[in-house]
């Protein structure tokens, strides 16, 4: 952002219409303050974009569908080309708001009066809401240094105190900037309140520096230097007040309450709601006061570090497991009096830390709940039950700020340990059991801030994002995998037919039908896959099918038998073995026989409809089909002997290698147990039972309507008929045409190979299950079941709660 755009309100009068220009000293004080919001302005809209951007890419890579991947990169690819259009719309906005400051509301009033009445599209109805949320969390979040800027600004331009959208820099008017600059790149719905997410945390959240120089900057000017915003104290609720044992004149008497009785008090955050629920669901449990003064910060700290070391100290991998409230409460209060003289007062939890060890101690068992059962999961949460707390205790953003590093670095390694760890994809992954190790031994060992678990959950990040993208790389190999398959499959489908055709009208028996069945139809599919089915390469298939079954002359059976030979290499099979087959079946011929055997050749009587396309492709064909082929004359109409086609054995061969040729029966009996190109033993087995599969249901017609509408990434759950083992799988991968599919594991390895309606008899009979769509992650469900317990005031008291 140019701080220039910020500065040139100084050159233009204000939109009021009674209004003259400003005088100079309000001008010179918005030449300063202008560059001012500017110069922390746009590092802070950089900062918004980048995590935007970086959050994008998280998305792609937890995609459930490549086309949902696709999407996320296209707005990558947006946020890059407009970044600049972005910025200078976020400057100009706010430019225009400088220049309205002190404006009254007539103008728009009666420009709004005679707007046509129009409906929003469902897009700008969220993102109208979204902007408002952000406004109000950002107003409250910094309620009393914009009350002071509310004040200042309204006797710098001689108007009443300005509020809200009135105001440039105060969250509504930062906000409406926003859905400027926002219009200047066109984002799906999704994208546009992502962006708002990293918005509000980079900017709104983060704004309070920014009121404080500019309030400064003004203070300093002389503008009301004596201004001391009052914002009433909020009261404790009577519940926690009973529940913590303390009177409220015990507690005004107090020299803390005292104190916050006479300082401004914070707008009510995420912790202080959750404490007011907790405290609802303590009413009419009984207890008793709690004797002797409330632990320190620094007492608590040492006290969890010590209880951190001792319990690394004296249990081991197996026995880990999840500590209660009530569990670690005692365990705190042991370290916190554990060197106290017999006598002395002991040493007690302040309601708000006793609070906070609840609060993370439900939530570590929300998550617990959410996790597979096995043991490498629980263990790593375990050893970040501790640090966690530690610097809950101590940073109240941890539970405010969705965004908070260490909230985020909870739920990544909360993920990956379900996931990767003990998901239903076999083994764990070593490496990732490593790397989690050595960042709970960090967390465990250095001291608790943000800017230590920054650092974690970049690490972690990387290596995760390694992780994804090598299971990508995997499950992309499949897929393609598959439609190779798929297209082999169809081209050989496509080759069957053209070889019925030809089977009708010249039936063939013994080793030339085992070849053409087997084999040959094989070389046509791979040349029909290779080249399509209207080029040369092709055709000559085609001819030298027709000349095997006799509907076309043979001009030169060397050659023929060379074009077999060559074929029968090109699937795989090996040159001794083509060579037999090819030799057993047409045979090596001198060069004169040609004119003899043209006598006792019976043409068959439906050669006439082959006949005339013959000439067309027979010139061409053999340069472009025959690459091993040194001689590349065209085949001349002939006559092809008899023998050559019905009967083998009756071709005149030379005596000297047909002793050591296989016999007929045998190459035959070779070529029928031989395994086709890209055949799978699952195929093979589905093939043979196709035409006796019957017919789906109508549960089962109606489940099979519905997967072929599912998109690629949907999550399924197999259950194991003999062991009742559960697996998860992903559907990577489906044709339309034939209906087969893929599915992998997490790491993008082959998992199950089913036909869809094989599938929809295994969901009809309950043996396989579709996983619901997950949009929230790990920790974010493990938060909403955590508020949802305390919001049922009905439901039995929290693990852990005081009795």
């Amino acid at each position: 952002m140019d701080a220039e755009h910020l500065q040139r309100h100084s050159n233009t009068a204000t939109a009021g219409r009674t209004r003259g220009r400003w005088p100079a000293r309000t001008q010179r004080l918005l030449g300063v303050i202008g560059p001012l919001c500017a110069q922390w302005l746009e590092p802070a809209l950089q900062r918004c974009l980048d995590h935007f951007d970086h959050e994008l890419y998280l998305q792609a890579e937890r995609s459930r569908s490549h086309l949902e991947q696709q999407h996320c990169f296209d707005s990558r690819a947006l946020l890059q080309l407009q970044r600049a259009a972005f910025m200078q719309a976020y400057a100009d906005h706010l430019r225009n708001g400088f220049a309205r400051l002190g404006e009254t509301g007539e103008t728009a009033d009666e420009s709004l009066a005679h707007q046509p009445l129009s409906l929003l599209e469902r897009g700008e109805h969220e993102l109208t809401a979204a902007l408002d949320k952000v406004a109000s969390r950002g107003e409250a979040h910094h309620s009393l240094p914009l009350t002071e800027l509310a004040y200042r600004f309204a006797v710098l331009v001689g108007a009443a105190p300005l509020e809200g959208a009135a105001l440039p820099i105060a969250p509504a008017g930062l906000a409406g900037a926003m859905r400027a600059a926002i219009a200047t790149m066109d984002l799906p719905p999704e994208h546009q309140l992502l962006l708002l997410q990293s918005f509000e945390q980079a900017v709104i959240v983060a704004a309070g520096p920014l009121y404080e120089v500019v309030n400064a900057q003004l203070l300093g000017d002389g503008l009301l230097p004596q201004l001391r915003p009052y914002a009433p104290p909020r009261a404790v609720p009577a519940a926690r007040a009973a529940v913590a044992g303390e009177t409220p004149s015990a507690a005004a008497s107090s020299p803390e309450a005292a104190a916050a009785a006479g300082a401004p008090q914070a707008p009510i955050t995420v912790l202080e709601t959750l404490r007011d629920l907790l405290a609802q669901r303590r009413v009419g449990v009984s207890g008793t006061a709690a004797l002797g003064r409330a632990a320190t910060p620094d007492e608590l700290q040492t006290a969890l570090g010590a209880l951190q070391q001792h319990l690394a100290q004296v249990t081991d991998q197996a026995s880990r497991e999840l500590r209660s409230a009530q569990r670690l409460r005692d365990e705190l209060l042991l370290q916190l009096n554990a060197d106290k003289p017999e006598g002395a007062a002991p040493t007690r939890l302040s309601a708000e830390q006793d609070d906070t060890v609840e609060l993370v101690a439900m939530l570590f068992e929300q998550i617990g709940r959410q996790l597979h059962h096995g043991p490498h999961a629980r263990s790593v949460l375990d050893d970040l039950q501790l640090p966690m707390l530690r610097l809950a205790v101590t940073d109240r953003d941890f539970f405010d700020q969705r965004e908070h590093p260490a909230r985020r670095l909870l739920g990544a390694v909360a993920e990956a340990a379900n996931d990767w760890l003990d998901g239903p994809d076999g083994e764990a992954d070593h490496q990732l059991t490593t790397r989690l190790n050595q960042l709970v031994e960090r967390a465990r060992h250095e001291p608790p801030s943000a800017g230590l678990y920054t650092s974690l959950l970049a690490d972690i990040e990387h290596h995760l994002g390694q992780l994804s993208r090598r299971a990508q790389a995997a499950e992309r190999r499949h897929v393609e995998a598959m439609q190779g398959r798929e297209r082999l499959d169809l081209a050989r489908h496509r080759a069957g037919e053209l070889l019925a055709e030809r089977f009708a009208a010249n039936p063939p028996r013994g080793l030339l039908r085992a070849l053409l069945d087997r084999a040959w139809a094989d070389v046509m599919a791979l040349t029909l896959l290779q080249h399509g089915e209207e080029s040369p390469a092709f055709a000559q298939r085609l001819r030298v099918t027709d000349q095997l079954l006799g509907s076309l002359p043979v001009d030169d059976t060397d050659l023929l038998r060379r074009e077999v030979q060559a074929g029968l290499q090109q699937i795989g099979m090996h040159a001794e073995e083509a060579s037999q087959v090819a030799l057993r079946l047409i045979g090596k011929e001198p060069a004169p026989p040609v004119a003899a055997a043209v006598t006792p050749l019976p043409m068959p009587p439906a050669p006439a409809a082959v006949e005339p396309a013959a000439p067309a492709t027979a010139a061409p064909a053999p340069q472009a089909a025959i690459a091993h082929a040194t001689e590349t004359r065209p085949a001349a109409p002939a006559a092809a002997p008899a023998a050559t086609v019905a009967a083998p054995s009756a071709a005149p061969v030379p005596a000297t290698p047909a002793p050591d040729l296989p016999s007929a029966t045998d190459l035959a009996l070779r070529l029928k147990q031989r395994q086709r190109l890209g055949e799978s033993p699952h195929a093979r087995a589905a093939t043979a039972t196709d035409d006796t599969e019957p017919p789906l249901g109508p549960q089962e017609a109606r489940i099979h309507n519905r997967l072929r509408q599912l998109p690629y990434g949907s999550w399924f759950e197999f259950t194991d008929a003999a062991t009742g083992e559960i697996t998860r799988r992903k559907l990577a991968w489906f044709s339309p045409v034939t209906g087969n599919s893929l599915f992998v594991t997490r790491r993008g390895q082959r998992g199950e190979e089913l036909n869809l309606r094989e599938l929809a008899r295994a969901m009809a009979a309950g043996q396989v299950r579709e996983l619901p769509p997950q949009r929230d992650g790990l920790l974010d469900r493990a938060w909403h079941a955590l508020t949802g317990n305390l919001l049922h005031n009905d439901a039995p008291p929290a693990p852990g709660a005081r009795p």
